[in-house]
C-alpha cells in the first residue's frame, strides 16, 4: 500500500509533482470521500455541491484538476456524496477505485460517517494508494493528535484508521508555540516521531512502510 499524506489539493506542484507522478498513473481511477464537512456549514445536497459538485464546487476543480496534470480524466474520479449514495453505491465507489482520497476538513466527523456508511471495512480492504490532505492526511493514521485551533480548541488524541501507526503528524506546521507544545506533548506521551508538515509546502510518502519526507518537513524525536 501506498500513503500519500499532503498539505492540501495542488497535488500539482512543481515541488511534489516528481515524486507524485511515480505513484499516480493516467488509468488510475479515484474515489473521494467527500464526508470531512462542517455540520453547520452543510445540511443538504445542495450545500454539499457548493463544496463538491460538478457545476462550481468549491473544490471540485482544485481536486479533479491536480488528478488531470498525471492524465487521469474526469470521468474516472468519482466523489462519494454523504447526501445522496447509499452504503451500498459508496462501497462500490471503494472497491472500483485504485486512489481513496480523504479531502481537508474535520477528520473526526469523517470517521463517523465512514463508519456510519458502513465503509470502514471496504477502505481497510483497499490495496493501492490512500492519499488526502489535512484531515485527510490524519485520518490516515491509527491515532492523530490535534493542536488547539479555531475547530478543536483543546489538545485532544483521536482514533483514525489504522493504516499507519509508526508516527504521529503536525499538520500546516508553522512553527508556533502552540503546535511546539503539541509535539512536544505527543513525543512525551506516546513516545514516537512526529513530522511536522510545512504550511503549504511538505508532504510524506509511505511506500510499504519506508517513509519518504517531501518538500518542507520536521522531524521531531523522542
Amino acid at each position: 500500500m501506498i500513503n500519500i499524506l499532503l498539505e492540501g489539493y495542488n497535488i500539482d506542484a512543481v515541488w511534489l509533482y516528481d515524486e507524485l507522478r511515480k505513484y499516480i498513473r493516467p488509468t488510475h481511477s479515484v474515489a473521494v470521500v467527500a464526508f470531512s464537512f462542517r455540520d453547520n456549514r452543510v445540511q443538504s445536497v445542495t450545500d454539499w455541491n457548493t463544496l463538491y459538485g460538478k457545476e462550481n464546487g468549491k473544490y471540485y476543480g482544485g481536486i479533479t484538476g491536480g488528478f488531470a496534470s498525471y492524465g487521469i480524466p474526469e470521468e474516472n474520479i468519482t466523489f462519494i456524496n454523504y447526501f445522496s449514495d447509499t452504503k451500498e453505491s459508496a462501497a462500490q465507489k471503494i472497491e472500483k477505485a485504485d486512489i481513496i482520497y480523504f479531502p481537508g476538513g474535520l477528520p473526526d466527523r469523517m470517521l463517523e460517517r465512514i463508519e456510519e456508511f458502513d465503509l470502514y471495512d471496504p477502505l481497510m480492504r483497499h490495496e493501492g494508494i490512500v492519499m488526502g490532505y489535512s484531515a485527510g492526511a490524519v485520518i490516515q493514521l491509527s491515532e492523530y493528535h490535534l493542536s488547539p485551533d479555531e475547530d478543536y480548541p483543546e489538545f485532544r488524541y483521536y482514533k483514525g484508521l489504522p493504516y499507519l501507526n509508526n508516527f504521529y503528524l503536525e499538520v500546516h506546521y508553522e512553527g508556533t508555540d502552540i503546535q511546539n507544545a503539541s509535539i512536544q506533548r505527543v513525543i512525551t506521551e506516546r513516545g514516537k516521531p512526529v513530522y511536522a508538515t510545512t504550511l503549504g509546502a511538505g508532504a510524506i510518502i509511505v511506500d510499504n512502510k519506508d517513509i519518504k519526507l517531501i518538500g518542507n518537513v520536521q522531524a521531531y524525536h523522542p
